[in-house]
Formats: C-alpha cells, structure tokens, sequence
C-alpha cells in the first residue's frame, strides 16, 4: 500500500474523492475526511423526488437533508463542488422496484436524465469530535461499517415512502461515556 492510501484519512476530501474515482479505495468511508460534513446518497427517479422529499422534510432526524440535486445534475455543487456522485463514492447498492440488485463502484451506466439526487447527513460526520475528545470509534479501529440498529419506531410515511427509523451505534467505554457526551 502506498503512501497516500495509507494516509487516506488525513487527505482532504477532494483527494479522496480523486482516490475513489480511479479505484484505489472501495472500503467504507468511515475515518475518512476527518471534520468535514460526510453524506449519504439516495437517487431517484423524478417521479419520486417529491414523495423522498416530503419523507425527508418528515423525517428530519433519521434523514437531514444537506442537498438535493435537480434531475440529470450529478455534481453537488453546494456540498462537494467538483465531485461527481456517479463515481466518487467506494460502493453504490442497486435497488430495482424495492429489491436490492447488486452493489457497484461505478453508477455512470445506471445514469438517466430524470435521477434525482439526495445527499443526506451521514452519521460519520460526528466521530471526528469523538476522536478528538479521546473516545475510541471500534468501527473506525477495525475498518468496518457502523453498527445499526433497526427500531421499533416507525418514520412519517410521505407518499410511496415509509419504515422504521434506523440508528446508528458506537460501542463507548464505560469510562469516556461522559466525555462522549460532552
């Protein structure tokens, strides 16, 4: 592994990005990009642009929005200007009428005039102050995902748009609980 992956971390997110498009990283994002606001991407047809907007508008905890892109506009010119979302994430899962199809590292053949995009507020973007603080982050240690949890409480349906409210879980030892909090 050369320098630069092995330093991926400390990269700004432009050069992270840069790194993700042309295949040197496919692994999760999280402890990348360290201070600096991290997204989910949902995209849709326009067709149900509205409905995810009024779910998000509802669901404002499980779903901040950051920026929504008008169809066919793959740049996020407000969050990420220069960035292209068809190729700079590691992963893209592929959903077909509801059902995941497969997982891809590039959606520019998937892409149509009529998508629709959303970034939204990504858990990854808090754990630099945890870091900071001293806390240990154990997905970011061991190079995985985070820890989810599927709950009980159920999200405002907006049109074809509903289901649970999912959270995210960081492990924290029982003395840094405070700090944590802090």
């Amino acid at each position: 592994m050369d320098r630069e992956i092995k330093d991926i971390g400390k990269l700004p997110p432009r050069e992270i990005r840069a790194l993700i498009r042309k295949g040197k990283w496919d692994k999760v994002t999280a402890g990348l990009a360290l201070g600096n606001a991290q997204a989910n991407l949902v995209i849709l047809p326009e067709r149900y642009a509205f409905d995810f907007l009024l779910f998000c508008q509802r669901n404002p905890k499980p779903c901040p929005l950051l920026e929504v892109l008008e169809k066919g506009v793959f740049e996020p010119r407000e969050m990420a200007p220069g960035a292209d979302i068809r190729t700079d994430l590691p992963r893209y899962r592929i959903h077909e009428k509801g059902a995941f199809v497969g997982e891809v590292e590039d959606i520019s053949p998937y892409w149509a005039s009529d998508l629709v995009s959303f970034l939204l507020g990504c858990s990854y973007s808090f754990e630099f102050a945890l870091m900071d603080a001293g806390v240990p982050v154990r997905h970011i240690e061991e190079g995985k995902n985070v820890p989810m949890y599927i709950t009980s409480i159920p999200c405002k349906k907006a049109g074809v748009f509903e289901g649970p409210f999912v959270v995210t879980m960081r492990p924290i030892p029982p003395d840094k609980v405070v700090r944590a909090i802090q």
